[in-house]
């Protein structure tokens, strides 16, 4: 089968809703603008949805010079940080964090139409920034320590995520169904998605072709280690 690149999807906010755009010139911080910004507490603690879910609930996207909107308005407005303060606690704000602290693991998450199909729930669930089309039922699962080439593009791809309280909120209803992560363990062996880095800079878009390859030669700078 022909593998290509079916959707790309950024997070502006951590923890709360992102958005699908066609195409990024992914980079040492993976997709330009993913997780820039963070909810923290008066502690400087980060707030996600594994303890505050209702973040879920609000949209964050790209606007205009890429400033960042939730619900579509502008994320330093007065209404905003009530409505962060509304989903995380009476402390919380959000806040720009510039660098790879910004991330649970490493800048990108990768799936597969195939691991999908067998995941039988809503993708946006796991929260993935490329999933890959053409790809036979769950083959993903054996990319670990694996590229992907997309153009000049390349994508390293560490190791499988193990999976969170998070995938059980829907994101359409925000309703709770913990179901889905016993199946996760269950069906999965607690994992789903690859934890993936740039391993050489480019531009990727929908529909893209896609090459898996066994080795690359990374530079050592952009080596996931230094996310570790």
């Amino acid at each position: 089968m022909t593998m290509y690149v079916q959707t790309l999807w950024r997070y502006p906010v951590k923890s709360m809703a992102g958005e699908r755009i066609e195409s990024a010139v992914i980079g040492e911080l993976g997709v330009p603008g993913d997780r820039g910004l963070v909810v923290i507490d008066n502690q400087n603690r980060i707030l996600t949805a594994r303890t505050k879910p209702a973040l879920l609930r609000h949209r964050a996207t790209l606007g205009a010079g890429g400033r960042v909107q939730v619900d579509g308005l502008d994320w330093a407005s007065d209404d905003v940080a009530e409505r962060v303060r509304a989903a995380a606690g009476p402390t919380a704000r959000l806040v720009e964090v510039p660098d790879a602290r910004r991330f649970d693991v490493l800048p990108l998450l990768v799936t597969s139409d195939g691991a999908l199909a067998a995941f039988e729930e809503d993708p946006r669930r796991l929260r993935p920034n490329a999933v890959i089309g053409g790809v036979a039922g769950l083959a993903e699962r054996e990319w670990e320590g694996r590229y992907l080439a997309i153009g000049r593009a390349v994508i390293g791809l560490a190791n499988l995520r193990e999976r969170c309280i998070m995938t059980t909120w829907d994101p359409e209803t925000g309703a709770q169904d913990v179901e889905v992560l016993k199946r996760i363990r269950r069906e999965f062996d607690g994992t789903f998605a690859l934890n993936a880095w740039t391993a050489r800079p480019g531009r990727i878009a929908q529909g893209d072709a896609v090459e898996l390859l066994d080795s690359f030669d990374a530079p050592a700078a952009a080596h996931p280690g230094r996310y570790a």
